[in-house]
């Protein structure tokens, strides 16, 4: 070979490397993108399922909550929410481990530190993977805030709706994002490399059970305890009362929506497709999350069959739910038979949190605790249980930090330390979030900005507050 050819050839593979990197980097934000797509549909499911679930007076007023969602979520985590979950005060080996900080150009903030020349020059918009990934997040925390309104529907007030939404999202839910979800997050399992930094080595919420969903769910719990049940949903003896939604088909289509986009929520938390067993990964989820969710929706129905002598459609619905909601932290790291397991147990830990509301008068139209904040810390503990040595890689075969060993595998693999971090996490982020939106809802209260009227309830919000029904003869 002569010396022109070995120089044609080396100029050949250096140009391939480039352009395999460069196409890489644009696969992995359309991958981002695509599957962000999915989850902001969900605000569609959320809609047509909350809809369903509250009476005819109030459905204008819960479609109009769905609708802001989207709108104010996306300029609060344009503004700031970004900067809190993602951004930092330095480099990550020694920046905030509690909340996310502004670097000196801004960072994620307004996403002043994504623009100009010298961004450009660094190779920071990586095809657009930076801003793919802001759109991947927002829909998260959007979805997180919607899980509450479904708990207060049908009597909250607009403008506690607008408060409680701003603080959820700009504050309470990205510090949760910043501890489990970033590097140098205290309770990162997956992402912090130094575990000195963490709790036991961090908790691994592969795609939020934990951070999304539980966080959703307990903010709706105690938004249900402090603002009261709707008029008439029990009576003085602390009887149930039923308050039928209006449309079982608007439940059911929204039921299959809100389980499409669960296919762009968990496998498109690998964050890519480009990198070495990322395919793997996602396809993993995928199975395991068809499986949990068909587990719950059957075990649910069949088991309250035994006590309603119905084949109950709303249960079916909250069980395909609970299954989606408790496999969401494992869906990588686990094997489809315990993917099994997880949904059948978590169909049980719905019913029983539903139950137990219904005991403690607390009404919740959506169950949305039960859904989201009960069946997302089990879906945290269920990493524990069932988390397989050969899948837990990301966070705990030592290439991600000095944490390694059989200790951080699931308890059915002889693990125990794994547990252990999961149980922290779960204990702090619910101490985290069930202290700051009781005391959101109490100071609501107190200044008579939380629940409508009883003449406005009785009557209806459609008509009262946004011009009449929503169906016309």
């Amino acid at each position: 070979m002569s010396e022109f050819q070995a120089q044609v050839e080396e100029r050949l593979a250096a140009l391939e490397a480039t352009t395999l990197g460069t196409n890489a980097q644009a696969l992995d934000a359309f991958y981002l993108l695509v599957c962000g797509v999915f989850v902001f549909f969900m605000q569609c499911g959320f809609a047509l399922l909350e809809a369903g679930s509250v009476r005819t007076k109030n459905t204008k007023n819960i479609l109009l909550k769905n609708l802001l969602d989207a709108c104010l979520g996306a300029i609060i985590w344009w503004l700031w929410g970004m900067g809190v979950a993602y951004g930092d005060s330095g480099d990550y080996n020694d920046g905030n481990e509690f909340i996310g900080t502004a670097p000196n150009n801004g960072g994620p903030f307004a996403a002043a530190g994504w623009e100009g020349t010298d961004w450009q020059a660094s190779g920071g918009e990586n095809y657009g993977y930076t801003m793919a990934l802001w759109f991947f997040q927002y829909v998260f925390a959007a979805a997180a805030a919607t899980i509450v309104s479904g708990a207060v529907a049908e009597r909250a007030q607009l403008i506690a709706y607008l408060i409680y939404t701003t603080i959820i999202t700009g504050f309470i839910y990205p510090v949760v994002v910043h501890w489990v979800w970033c590097d140098g997050g205290f309770l990162s399992g997956g992402f912090t490399g130094d575990k000195d930094k963490t709790w036991a080595g961090g908790c691994i919420d592969f795609a939020g059970s934990g951070v999304v969903h539980m966080t959703g769910g307990v903010a709706a719990l105690c938004g249900a305890f402090v603002i009261g049940p709707r008029a008439g949903r029990f009576d003085e003896s602390g009887k149930v009362m039923p308050i039928p939604g209006q449309s079982t088909p608007f439940q059911v289509v929204g039921t299959f929506i809100l389980w499409m986009g669960w296919y762009g929520f968990n496998p498109g938390s690998t964050l890519g497709i480009n990198g070495a067993g990322y395919g793997a990964v996602m396809a993993r989820a995928a199975m395991c999350t068809t499986v949990s969710a068909s587990i719950g929706g059957l075990t649910v129905v069949f088991f309250d069959r035994i006590f309603s002598k119905t084949y109950d459609v709303g249960m079916v619905c909250n069980g395909i739910l609970a299954g989606l909601v408790s496999i969401t932290a494992g869906c990588a790291c686990m094997l489809p038979w315990a993917a099994f397991l997880t949904g059948f147990i978590g169909a049980f830990v719905y019913y029983g949190a539903s139950k137990l509301l219904l005991k403690l008068q607390i009404d919740d139209p959506l169950d949305a605790f039960a859904v989201h904040g009960a069946c997302g810390f089990w879906g945290v503990l269920a990493v524990g249980w069932f988390g397989h040595y050969d899948y837990l890689s990301f966070g705990w075969d030592g290439k991600n930090g000095d944490v390694a060993g059989k200790a951080h595998y699931g308890i059915i693999y002889g693990g125990g330390m794994l547990f252990s971090a999961q149980l922290v996490a779960l204990i702090i982020e619910v101490a985290w979030v069930g202290g700051l939106t009781a005391l959101l809802f109490f100071a609501l209260k107190k200044t008579g900005l939380l629940r409508v009227s009883r003449e406005i309830e009785e009557v209806g919000m459609d008509s009262s507050k946004h011009g009449g029904s929503a169906y016309h003869n």
